[in-house]
């Protein structure tokens, strides 16, 4: 089917494929060298020197449409209309020359808050990318798709960095009065995911819906369990249960009706990756997928363990190649909330109960670790504070969202767990990961009611509800003061965590009270 890219001043071009199907485009993507292939069909592709998202290359226009909604800051960084017109122009003139890939598709599995979409991209295996992480259209709908937002990715651009208004060769623009998100200089297909993300963020709110970064699933009964974290922290992994039909892996809405999956695809971390410990995850690795920045060896087996191109080694896949899924996307109105955090600092309990005020007070502070690799630069665990665990991606201002959580918190009567993933016994390096198969005791605790049912006690510091026993965990694992030898130590580093904590929320204005005492205990603090 033949489309105009004129909309897009885009007129020339050395050929136009859209919606090519997965067969093509690996031809395409072998044929230009782009990608090889692993041992069971994956395309397995290098991106280069960008193996994560680049936060400082990132900006949004700021016009009448985003003035005075945007969170502007050190996050959400701001340029003019004229930076972005002269990059687009200079994109434009770089492309007239390419082949050009095109997948028009679809954001939002719920169809009142579904958005078209469309995504021309420079290289066949980001049309590949695309094609297996967004929402596929029927035949019906591709004859009548209309994009509302566009976005055009051509890593073989390279800007002039501050000559052209911008930080370096890299950039991901977003014009939200145009529609455009313009992407250059980096060939990480992450930048295409999480930027039609933000812009979801940015839009759903408007109509009572929170967007969250979360994954989501669903049991037999019906129960709906969202897992909201940071890249790394192990959405993905927890969420992707053989007794529990995957909703979505990463990014959702939460309206009226319930949760839905923005996505058709996941994309998945890989480095680790075990293959008996996360074999749904393994087992989707095959024709069809795509593993970005793994090493493979000449037969093209991966090694999930090397992570000396990135610690952020990924797979995408469509959500069809996992067994358990709902088809649909879609869930009810979640009955329990997890936050996952991978404290750094061992000081956080493995797992723990939050009343709604301290949901709303540990969503708005977003406390987590960075881990290896999930943006340039990280290469060790580094502490840091992302609001509704997602602030790269979170365009408003944080309490926007969080008084969306809490109103349906208080509706649904949903209950709320903190659950770290992090360093248990010691701060990282000292300490050591808390084993996956205890957290997944405690995930099961927390959906099958078993931790409603147990003695719980304060944390001296933080107001957080702590466990007694857990099914499948040792008890002694479930206090974290008790697994430091030195518990004075435990203690100032309590102390000192709290501290950024307070710092962090200092940020905020105008936070009630309620919310405010349910972070700290403000006598010891």
């Amino acid at each position: 089917m033949n489309i105009s890219l004129d909309y897009l001043n885009i007129k020339k071009h050395n050929g136009l494929y859209r919606n090519a199907g997965i067969p093509e485009l690996v031809k395409f993507a072998l044929a230009r060298g782009e990608a090889s292939l692993s041992d069971k069909g994956a395309l397995v592709v290098n991106t280069g020197k960008y193996t994560g998202r680049s936060p400082k290359d990132r900006f949004i226009v700021r016009d009448e449409t985003t003035e005075n909604t945007v969170n502007w800051g050190e996050v959400c960084l701001p340029i003019g209309e004229d930076v972005f017109d002269k990059l687009y122009n200079k994109v434009v003139k770089y492309i007239e020359e390419k082949e050009l890939f095109v997948f028009d598709g679809y954001v939002g599995a719920m169809e009142e808050y579904s958005m078209p979409i469309r995504v021309v991209c420079e290289c066949a295996y980001q049309a590949m990318f695309s094609t297996q992480m967004f929402r596929r259209p029927t035949e019906e709908q591709l004859a009548k798709h209309i994009p509302e937002f566009n976005v055009i990715s051509a890593p073989g651009f390279k800007a002039d960095g501050v000559e052209d208004g911008v930080n370096s060769e890299a950039f991901v623009l977003m014009n939200f009065s145009k529609k455009i998100i313009l992407i250059g200089g980096t060939a990480y297909s992450g930048e295409i995911k999480k930027s039609i993300f933000s812009v979801m963020n940015f839009l759903l709110p408007q109509k009572g819906v929170l967007p969250m970064h979360c994954s989501a699933n669903i049991g037999d009964d019906g129960q709906t369990v969202v897992f909201f974290g940071l890249s790394g922290t192990g959405k993905t992994t927890l969420s992707t249960d053989p007794e529990r039909k995957l909703i979505g892996d990463d990014e959702h809405g939460w309206c009226e009706d319930g949760v839905f999956n923005f996505e058709g695809g996941c994309y998945a971390k890989t480095i680790g990756l075990d293959k008996e410990k996360e074999k749904e995850i393994y087992n989707a690795i095959k024709f069809g997928a795509v593993l970005e920045n793994v090493v493979v060896d000449e037969n093209g087996v991966p090694d999930y363990k090397d992570g000396s191109l990135t610690e952020n080694t990924r797979t995408a896949y469509p959500i069809e190649f996992i067994d358990n899924i709902k088809v649909s996307g879609t869930g009810n109105n979640p009955s329990k909330i997890i936050f996952l955090t991978a404290d750094a600092f061992g000081i956080m309990p493995p797992v723990s109960k939050l009343t709604k005020e301290a949901a709303m007070y540990h969503f708005m502070s977003g406390y987590t670790s960075k881990v290896a690799g999930t943006e340039r630069g990280i290469t060790e665990p580094m502490i840091t504070f992302s609001a509704c665990f997602g602030e790269p991606f979170m365009l408003l201002n944080p309490a926007v969202y969080a008084k969306l959580l809490g109103e349906k918190i208080d509706k649904h009567d949903t209950e709320v767990y903190l659950v770290n993933t992090g360093w248990i016994g010691g701060v990282y390096g000292i300490g050591k990961r808390i084993n996956l198969s205890y957290t997944r005791a405690m995930v099961t605790g927390i959906i099958s009611g078993e931790l409603g049912k147990v003695e719980y006690y304060e944390h001296p510091v933080f107001n957080l509800l702590i466990p007694k026993q857990c099914p499948g965990v040792p008890d002694e694992v479930l206090n974290p003061r008790e697994l430091w030898e030195d518990k004075d130590a435990y203690d100032r580093k309590a102390f000192e965590l709290a501290d950024k904590f307070e710092e962090n929320f200092s940020k905020f204005n105008n936070v009630p009270e309620n919310i405010l005492e349910a972070g700290l205990n403000k006598i010891l603090v």
